[in-house]
């Protein structure tokens, strides 16, 4: 009980001496909500931005391997970039006797991408992505589609010269009017809509369904080959219960069987798995997590020196004060209590401002920057970290000033004021 009175009467002469010394005060403010406004801005970027990129990711699928030409981040060691571009692209007819051979593959789809304008009337879109699959591939890419349907199984089998259409490309070539059975031009041919995908977003890795369309990949093979097509991914999902190890020991003995390699010839293609991805990305936000903490560091360092500095100058304002409050009974610690939660209550009202601020920055940031491809939240983690660490900042700083404080002789205090 004695304690908690003293803290109640230090936290009292505190809020005291922050109420009479106002423009102190404001300047102490300043420099620490400067500073936990920059970590925490900092903290809570990177976070955002990792966790946009970890769920993007995630679509890629867990129980899925992908077939491709190139490694994923170079296949580890040297990239050996001469090699990989010697090896001959994934096609559609791996992709069926891959299907037709194997026991462990739940779904196995094929896709490649071109870049084409797509015409309806006077309104055209460039640059689309043409992407051409497999029926198999909305089992392994599971997208909501928003109106309309997916191809059935006999349109993907026969070639029907139908499309899907992404949101925006949808927007652009029929504004104000529901696509889904109209026909649109590319190349000269024309393709009927059948469906329409759900707005999804940017994604950071490179994927955006939003300004692309989908064709079925045997109407594309009724006009071009489907061998050599740059970009080729054969796409396979695990039946459940499978182990990935297990599922990739399978897919490296079939491919080399299509293809005939020798024993000891090397794989002339590459498995990537979203586990490899995942790693890299352990290792990259680690190196950005703590870059992001020493620069933040630096702010908070500086504000810092700022409580430190006016916590001196307050004793030394109150030398006369604190030599009579000892003389009249005053326990050192209660003189310790009262600058050092004098410098916390600074820190914390610094720091919850510098939060405030980051959360208006939040909320403003989309008004300004509506391209933005990933969403920045203020999260409870960056929350309690910038709260935490202005804690341990009141405390740091403040300790010096508030010991030197307890320390001093009653007499010698009191005569300083004289």
């Amino acid at each position: 009980m004695l304690y908690l009175r003293i803290l109640k009467e230090s936290l009292n002469f505190a809020l005291h001496a922050l109420r009479v010394n106002r423009l102190r005060t404001f300047l102490s403010l300043l420099g620490v909500t400067i500073g936990i406004l920059t970590i925490v801005a900092v903290f809570t970027m990177v976070d955002s931005l990792e966790r946009s990129i970890r769920s993007s990711v995630q679509n890629l699928g867990s129980n899925v391997v992908y077939i491709q030409k190139w490694p994923w981040g170079g296949g580890g060691g040297e990239y050996k970039w001469w090699h990989y571009f010697q090896r001959p692209e994934p096609n559609y007819y791996e992709m069926e006797k891959l299907a037709s051979r194997m026991n462990n593959a739940e779904h196995v789809a094929y896709l490649f991408g071109v870049q084409q304008t797509l015409k309806y009337g006077l309104n055209s879109v460039e640059g689309v992505n043409v992407m051409c699959v497999s029926h198999a591939y909305n089992y392994i890419w599971n997208f909501e589609i928003e109106e309309g349907r997916y191809f059935s199984e006999l349109e993907s089998r026969k070639g029907s010269p139908i499309a899907i259409l992404g949101y925006d490309v949808a927007q652009g070539l029929f504004p104000g009017v529901n696509p889904v059975g109209r026909t649109f031009s590319v190349l000269g041919r024309k393709l009927k809509v059948i469906g329409v995908v759900a707005k999804q977003g940017k994604s950071l890795i490179g994927n955006d369904f939003d300004g692309s369309i989908f064709v079925p990949i045997q109407y594309v093979g009724n006009l071009m080959s489907l061998k050599n097509q740059n970009g080729s991914t054969i796409m396979i999902s695990a039946k459940e219960g499978v182990e990935m190890s297990e599922l990739r020991d399978e897919i490296i003995g079939t491919m080399r069987s299509i293809r005939r390699l020798k024993p000891k010839a090397d794989n002339d293609f590459a498995l990537n798995e979203i586990s490899m991805i995942s790693n890299n990305l352990d290792q990259l936000f680690s190196v950005i997590g703590l870059a992001g903490l020493v620069i933040g560091g630096f702010s908070v360092l500086v504000g810092g020196f700022g409580i430190a500095n006016i916590m001196f100058v307050s004793v030394k304002e109150r030398t006369n004060q604190i030599g009579i409050q000892m003389s009249l009974g005053a326990k050192r610690i209660f003189i310790l209590m009262q600058f050092l939660l004098e410098s916390v209550i600074l820190c914390v009202i610094g720091g919850g401002l510098g939060i405030f601020m980051v959360y208006l920055g939040q909320l403003a940031l989309p008004f300004f920057m509506e391209d933005m491809s990933f969403q920045i939240q203020l999260s409870s983690k960056n929350l309690i970290q910038g709260m935490g660490i202005s804690v341990v900042i009141g405390l740091v700083s403040g300790f010096i000033p508030a010991l030197s404080a307890s320390r001093l002789n009653p007499v010698d205090a009191i005569r300083t004021g004289q």
